[in-house]
């Protein structure tokens, strides 16, 4: 594990791209939301008055009413912006702006963009912060001639899982703010101060907690008044609380803003900002390990479910903790409101971080009234299911009950998105249904022992597709994980699926071409981001070096990392008009036929052994100093003996 840091210069940041460390955004200050809208005005779920058509669960033949009239909109507002990031792309020979015109009146041939960030912890979140700032045209410098901003702005899709799903989360909990309004956040604000671990609280708030016991109490009693309410209450209740102080800038983390609220706050019901989707997988309690086939769930503004076949369906999020049966809510039941509280939902999607939480707590000096808490609560669900989140009442009781496997359980328990090898937010961008020409997936996970990437990701969801369970999802075929560090793959972005025929079987008529894959891995560009998953505290300088490092990887170093970053932007332009000009039968300008020459897998493999471990170097150069070098010899120990207990208890970890 390198588990070295670098605090950079302003002089040899200036040897990538613009440095985000003065960047100004359009507000001085990080945004605060204005829906805190738990009927409870807090933590725990309450009833509320059931609507004159009582909720129900829906089939996922296709996408809800709400997205499909949302996307009416959204598709409309991306013209613009997109229009704006090709003109910038300056394709030679192609004239973008009347490209786009001219299809204008036929959405399904105006390029489709989903962007996917990958779990791993903080370095996930940093790092794919780095990638979102720089698609954001609002972030100084995006723009560069180099600069890849407005690619958010035309995007429609915005997915995340585990430590990418904290971004994605603190992004719409906070009113779409920018990267920088986040990472600055205001004063007295605990927002993304990272430097005092999550275990100990924030080291200032503004909200009268000021040590590490009064923030546990606040805690503890969010999750007894969810108790007290009816509910079952796991690990994940206390890791989503903890969550919620460092990502909503919040009286007390937000304890009353929910997920289902984001559907009705401005610029998102507007349209003005992408469609944010969170992942988790279902898992029977008692089970050790997530398997390819299982149940992939997902959360959105206006729903939680899953396209795969077995169950099929999707319920109204807003009425998450209503006794639902046989897909809706008998008329003798309560209409209960509130479960879907926001920092739960990001917890769900990274629950494998209460065993990582759980497990340090006792070197935190935590109060005692909490580890005996924790401990009671593991004797009554056993060990085995610290990484569980429960949503009880089962939503999905009852429903579909020839091929749900969760039909008859009174509970259903999800976990980390990516305990199923699939480390990144791919499967809801896949889906036929949602039609998505192009997916720039952002992956910072930690695959091989100094924890890069090495494709493990995009290769478990290629397989899945080759499973019943799949439902006519396609995806590119993939390579072995010695081809993608033979061969570089994981070293520079690299597009996979630039010949549409070259994929897995099954399709549906609605959308017979799949996604081009936009891969781009986590690499040490300015600064080793490279840190551990289980690292719980970053320095301000730690943070926004990896932030900055991540900007780097997004625009490959601003153009100056050799012969092919020369023509990244014009690159990127081509990669999100290639489906679109296949669908139209546009004759690929010569420009972007030769970035696809240079970016596209070729197909061929390399399967020698890795030897030696697998150490890149730096694409640009990092300036160390020795505090940064020997600063994470005690988080290293800690790791160590992290992972050998995890191990032990038989979980397989991927983060």
């Amino acid at each position: 594990m390198h588990l070295q840091f670098s605090i950079l210069t302003l002089a040899s940041l200036a040897l990538a791209s613009p440095s985000l460390v003065d960047v100004a955004a359009e507000a001085d200050h990080v945004i605060k939301r204005a829906l805190p809208d738990s009927p409870s005005g807090g933590y725990a779920p309450a009833e509320v008055k059931c609507p004159s058509t009582r909720p129900t669960l829906r089939s996922a033949q296709k996408v809800s009413p709400q997205e499909a009239d949302w996307l009416k909109t959204r598709r409309g507002n991306t013209i613009q912006p997109m229009i704006d990031f090709l003109r910038g792309a300056n394709i030679p020979g192609f004239d973008a702006q009347a490209y786009i015109n001219n299809h204008r009146q036929n959405l399904t041939a105006v390029p489709n963009v989903g962007i996917a960030l990958s779990g791993g912890g903080y370095r996930a979140l940093m790092n794919g912060a780095g990638f979102v700032a720089a698609a954001d045209s609002r972030v100084a410098g995006s723009t560069d001639k180099n600069g890849i901003g407005g690619l958010l702005q035309s995007a429609t899709y915005l997915a995340g899982l585990s430590g990418g799903g904290w971004l994605v989360g603190s992004i719409y909990a906070n009113n779409f703010s920018t990267v920088p309004q986040l990472r600055d956040g205001e004063k007295g604000s605990s927002l993304w101060q990272f430097s005092r671990s999550i275990l100990k609280g924030p080291k200032e708030s503004g909200i009268s907690i000021l040590n590490t016991a009064s923030y546990w109490d606040d805690v503890h009693d969010a999750v007894d008044a969810k108790r007290d309410a009816g509910y079952n209450a796991s690990i994940t209740d206390y890791w989503g609380r903890t969550l919620s102080y460092q990502l909503i800038n919040a009286k007390d983390g937000g304890p009353s803003y929910t997920f289902s609220s984001i559907s009705r706050s401005p610029g998102f019901n507007d349209a003005k900002q992408p469609l944010p989707i969170l992942v988790a997988d279902g898992r029977f309690p008692g089970e050790k390990a997530v398997a390819l086939n299982s149940t992939v769930y997902e959360f959105n503004p206006w729903e939680l479910g899953t396209f795969d076949p077995n169950v099929f369906g999707f319920v109204p999020l807003q009425y998450l903790g209503s006794n639902f049966s046989n897909g809706a809510i008998p008329k003798d039941e309560k209409c209960m409101s509130g479960f879907d509280q926001f920092g739960y939902v990001m917890g769900t999607s990274s629950s494998l971080f209460n065993q990582i939480a759980m497990r340090n707590i006792s070197s935190e000096k935590i109060p005692t009234f909490i580890t005996n808490a924790v401990e009671s609560l593991l004797e009554k669900i056993g060990k085995a299911n610290d990484d569980i989140a429960v949503y009880s009442p089962n939503p999905f009781y009852k429903y579909n009950e020839k091929t749900n496997p969760n039909t008859n359980e009174k509970t259903l328990t999800l976990v980390d998105g990516g305990e199923d090898l699939q480390n990144m937010p791919l499967h809801p961008l896949i889906q036929p249904e949602r039609a998505v020409d192009v997916i720039f997936a952002v992956d910072s996970s930690a695959d091989t022992e100094n924890s890069f990437p090495n494709g493990t990701a995009l290769r478990a969801t290629y397989d899945r597709t080759a499973q019943p369970i799949s439902n006519g999802t396609r995806f590119p075929v993939v390579p072995d994980a010695e081809t993608f560090i033979n061969k570089g793959l994981n070293q520079r972005p690299t597009f996979f699926g630039c010949d549409p025929k070259n994929y897995t079987t099954g399709s549906k008529a609605s959308n017979p071409l799949p996604p081009l894959i936009v891969y781009v891995p986590n690499m040490a560009y300015t600064t080793w981001s490279n840190v551990s998953t289980y690292t719980m505290s970053y320095e301000d300088a730690e943070r926004n070096a990896i932030i900055q490092n991540g900007f780097n990887v997004a625009t490959m170093g601003n153009g100056t990392t050799g012969e092919m970053s020369t023509n990244w932007r014009t690159c990127i332009g081509c990669a999100v008009l290639q489906r679109s000009m296949l669908k139209t039968n546009t004759t690929i300008p010569a420009a972007c036929q030769k970035c696809f020459d240079t970016h596209c897998w070729d197909g061929k493999t390399d399967t020698r052994p890795i030897t030696g471990g697998y150490q890149p170097k730096p694409v640009i150069g990092i300036q160390e100093t020795s505090a940064a070098v020997g600063g994470r010899a005690g988080d290293f120990n800690k790791m160590l003996a992290l992972m050998s207990a995890i191990a032990a208890s038989g979980l397989v970890l991927v983060i």
